[in-house]
Parts: C-alpha cells; sequence; structure tokens
C-alpha cells in the first residue's frame, strides 16, 4: 500500500481579489496532487487588510506567524497595502520577518497571449533584494518641508542575493547574470552592490557576468528583452524593473513571484488585490498558479510542478477557456471570457497535457544543486583585514532661513581649534563657500566639519561640543560620523565639493 507524501502549507488567501484567485490555485494543486499520491495539508491564515481593521498594526498576527514557522513555506494572496499614511506594509512585514532575503520574478514568453515581443525568446528572471534598500522604510520629516529616507545596503545582504542570483543560474541551466545598479551616482550603496557581483563573478566560472546601470537595463529591456538571462538588481530598482518585464510579456496578471530565505520561502503574485473585481468570479488567477508551480519545486515536488505549470501554458494555448483580461487583450469580445472557476476547471482538465507553440516547463533543465562557495570574512575577521574605522569629522544636518554665506561664516567662526568648516550644502550641492547663482533656498543644510589635524582621531567629547556650539547658531538634527579605513574615505563629497 502507496503512502501519500504530505506538505504542510501556509495559505493566506489575502484582501480584494485573492481570496478568489488563492481557491483557484489550491484546487489546481489538490487535483494535480491527487493523480501523483501526494496531499498537501492546507494551514489557512490571514494578513492584511483583515488584521488592520482588527487593531494590529503589523498586518501579520502571531497565529500566522507561527503558521509559518511550522510550514516553512506560504502561498500568499496580494494583500492591501496602505498608501501614503498609516500602517506598515503586510507585505514587506512578511519578508522581514521570516529574512527572505530574494525575491524572484520570472518573466517568459506565454502562449496565446498577446506581446510586442512575441516570437523574441524573451525568457528572464529578475532576483531582487527583497529586505534592505529603501524598503527599510526608515524615514523622518527634516522640517516641515524636507523628508528624508535612509538608504541602506550591507555587504552581508548584498552577498547573499547575487550569490542567490548566480546559484540559481547553475541550478537551472542559465547562461547571463547582469548585475543591475546605480552605482555611477551611489558609489557606497550601489557601488557596493556592483563591486561585490563583480568580485564574485570568478567563483561561478561558468556563468558569464557583466553590470549595466539600472537605466540602461531599463532601456536594454524595452530595446531588446532577449538578450537578458538573470538581473540581479537592489531591492527598489528590482521592483520596478520585475513590473517592467512583466508588461513584456503580457501582465502582471501573468507575474509569478517567490520570496526566498534560508529557512522560509513565501510565494505570491505579484498584482494587486484589485478590490473592484472581488467577488465577481472574473479575475485571472494564472499568476498565483504559476507561483504556487514555483512553490512545488522549492519543495522537491518537480514532476508535479511541471505538470501544474504545462496545464495552464496548454489552456492558455488553446484559448478555449479564457478569463476576462486575455479575451480583451486578444481583442475579442470579453462576453465569451469564462469565469476565474472556469479557467480553473480547464487548467485542471488540461493536466498532463503540455503546450506546443513554447517550450514545455518538463523540458527545461531540471534543477540542480549548486556546489557550496566560501564566504567572504564578516565580523571580527574583516574588521582585522580592513583595520579600525578613524573618525575625520562630521556631518551635521541643520535648518535655517539664514542666507547660505551669513549661516556659513557664523558656523565657520565657531568650528574651534580642532575642527575646520569644509563646505556647506543643500541636497547635496555645495552653497558655502561658494553658490550656484540658481540656488533655491530649502531651509536645510548638511554642514560639513573635518578635523584640522588628520593625523588625530576625533572624539565623541569634541563632536558633542561642536555640535552644542552648532545648536547656539540653528537647530540640528541629525549627526553623521564621517569615517575612513585606512585613509580611504567612507563618505560621499558632496556637488562642487
Amino acid at each position: 500500500m502507496s503512502t501519500l507524501r504530505r506538505h504542510a502549507i501556509t495559505l493566506i488567501p489575502g484582501d480584494g481579489v485573492g481570496p478568489e484567485v488563492a481557491r483557484a490555485a489550491q484546487r489546481i494543486l489538490d487535483a494535480a496532487a491527487a493523480r501523483a499520491g501526494v496531499a498537501f495539508d492546507w494551514e489557512e491564515a490571514e494578513a492584511g487588510a483583515s488584521v488592520f481593521i482588527k487593531g494590529d498594526q503589523t498586518g501579520v498576527p502571531q497565529a500566522t506567524r507561527d503558521s509559518i514557522d511550522r510550514t516553512r513555506v506560504a502561498l500568499k494572496g496580494p494583500l492591501e497595502t496602505p498608501v501614503g499614511f498609516g500602517e506598515k506594509s503586510a507585505n514587506v512585514t512578511l519578508r522581514k520577518l521570516f529574512e527572505t532575503y530574494a525575491n524572484v520574478r520570472p518573466a517568459r514568453e506565454l502562449p496565446g497571449i498577446p506581446s510586442r515581443y512575441k516570437g523574441e525568446g524573451v525568457d528572464m528572471v529578475i532576483v531582487r533584494e527583497n529586505i534592505e534598500d529603501l524598503y527599510g522604510g526608515i524615514e523622518h520629516l527634516q522640517t516641515l518641508d524636507v523628508a528624508q529616507a535612509l538608504k541602506i545596503i550591507t555587504r552581508k545582504g548584498s552577498e547573499k542575493v547575487i550569490r542567490f542570483a548566480y546559484e540559481m543560474a547553475l541550478r537551472e541551466g542559465r547562461k547571463k547574470v547582469t548585475i543591475a545598479s546605480k552605482a555611477n551616482i551611489l558609489k557606497f550603496t550601489e557601488g557596493m552592490f556592483q563591486h561585490i557581483g563583480e568580485q564574485l563573478a570568478p567563483e561561478y566560472a561558468p556563468i558569464a557576468a557583466n553590470h549595466l546601470i539600472i537605466d540602461n537595463v531599463a532601456h536594454q529591456m524595452v530595446k531588446d528583452p532577449a538578450q537578458f538571462d538573470v538581473i540581479v538588481a537592489t531591492n527598489l530598482h528590482g521592483d520596478i524593473i520585475s513590473d517592467l518585464a512583466s508588461g513584456l510579456i503580457g501582465g502582471l496578471g501573468f507575474a509569478s513571484s517567490a520570496n526566498y530565505g534560508d529557512d522560509v520561502a513565501i510565494f505570491e503574485a505579484v498584482h494587486g488585490s484589485a478590490p473592484k473585481y472581488a467577488g465577481k468570479n472574473v479575475i485571472n488567477p494564472t499568476a498565483l498558479v504559476l507561483s504556487a508551480s514555483m512553490m512545488l519545486r522549492h519543495i522537491g515536488e518537480l514532476d508535479l510542478a511541471d505538470q501544474v505549470e504545462d496545464a495552464v501554458l496548454a489552456t492558455l494555448e488553446e484559448g478555449k477557456a479564457l478569463p476576462q483580461d486575455v479575451v480583451r487583450q486578444q481583442g475579442g469580445d470579453v462576453e465569451a471570457a469564462v469565469s476565474t472557476t472556469g479557467f480553473t476547471d480547464a487548467v485542471i482538465e488540461n493536466l498532463g497535457r503540455t503546450p506546443s507553440s513554447v517550450p514545455s516547463a518538463a523540458s527545461r533543465p531540471r534543477p540542480t544543486a549548486p556546489n557550496p562557495h566560501p564566504r567572504w570574512p564578516d565580523g571580527e575577521a574583516r574588521r582585522a583585514e580592513i583595520g579600525p574605522a578613524t573618525v575625520v569629522g562630521a556631518d551635521i544636518f541643520v535648518e535655517t532661513l539664514m542666507p547660505p554665506a551669513e549661516f556659513g561664516a557664523k558656523l565657520a567662526a565657531l568650528a574651534g581649534p580642532e575642527f575646520e568648516l569644509r563646505i556647506v550644502s543643500a541636497r547635496g550641492t555645495v552653497v558655502w563657500p561658494k553658490m550656484s547663482p540658481a540656488f533655491d533656498h530649502p531651509g536645510f543644510f548638511r554642514s560639513r566639519f573635518v578635523a584640522r589635524d588628520p593625523s588625530k582621531a576625533v572624539t565623541d567629547e569634541a563632536l558633542a561640543a561642536l555640535v552644542a556650539r552648532v545648536a547656539g547658531v540653528a537647530p540640528w538634527f541629525h549627526i553623521e560620523k564621517l569615517r575612513s579605513w585606512n585613509g580611504e574615505e567612507g563618505f560621499s563629497r558632496a556637488q562642487g565639493e
């Protein structure tokens, strides 16, 4: 007597159309599993708007966290994200709670779906760093008119996601990894990401590696998308270009996604909750079904994953039972479209079939385990390698309506024997000792003080005394220490400095 292979899965239906697409994916997976001697133990949990309404500002209750801790894998419908004000995104909270540092979004030509690039062989994967960058959501109002966001990029976080991209390329038989960054402008944050990608490349010698500035990546994706294989990018840039990639193959309704950590993986559609379509049984569930196929590969059910993906492709190719958005894209009569339920039924009926106009899922290389690679020195080992940091000055941020010439002169006079005022800048541009004639006064300035004697480290006591003197001229808001390592400055210069 055969024994079923069982998998515990946390199912988060989500908001808006989420429950409808989640049930569709669940039905298809259960039908496929029944054919293959597999069973899923679904643990239903909640997150998003329904949780916010109950007063939980995280959007992710403890019961949901406990479920994912048990199952280590979740399939999630779209969640509503507050815009502008209010609670933090429950989507981002889930990613951060479980350290799912790599967001993976494939973009591949689909049969029956109109596209400007039909027949050109578009088949790329965007790997997006998933928990750092501006998505830390660290923001402050410096004044009522000046807002600040902190962009956090770490060496460890960058290495983890870039290694993930290289190793995924090896597993899936892909040939090239493109490191995408804005390192030409953001030389420390995006620059760190670029340099790590380039330094790791020799460890993955079978994979060709190149670096492109992110705006050129966007340009090239529209001009010639077939040139890309795997693109790895920082969080914000990866978010933008992955949506662009979905537009190349038909739209967000077909965009699958996975969030991978070392211990937990969360699978979701890229599209939103579309509340105006909720409860109408018209939404296209393809994106979440394809995400569920990615989940099956993650848990080792490779044959099952191929069957589910190929059934979706065969249904789209057949064209007999298509949801509203697909019919509309094809220029057909939406009255001929099938419901969400009807499309789900058609996919279930096509389990075991493969498409003929595009490569089947079963024909692609099966994932193979990558070889282990050594990690870079971290913590104490890295500090010992590079040497200690030396504090060489400070940037002090202040609010004032004084003209820059007057303000700069006052600060220069109070610098004291230990410091000199090197520059005053606004929005990254020097306004003292020289000022652009086109300067538009923002009322918020960075004052850069550096040690008069560079051979002597600046002490915290000296900085505290300096800040107190600055406060006598104008209100200060925060201070950034300026540090160097072996004489190499760890801070950017202002425009004009």
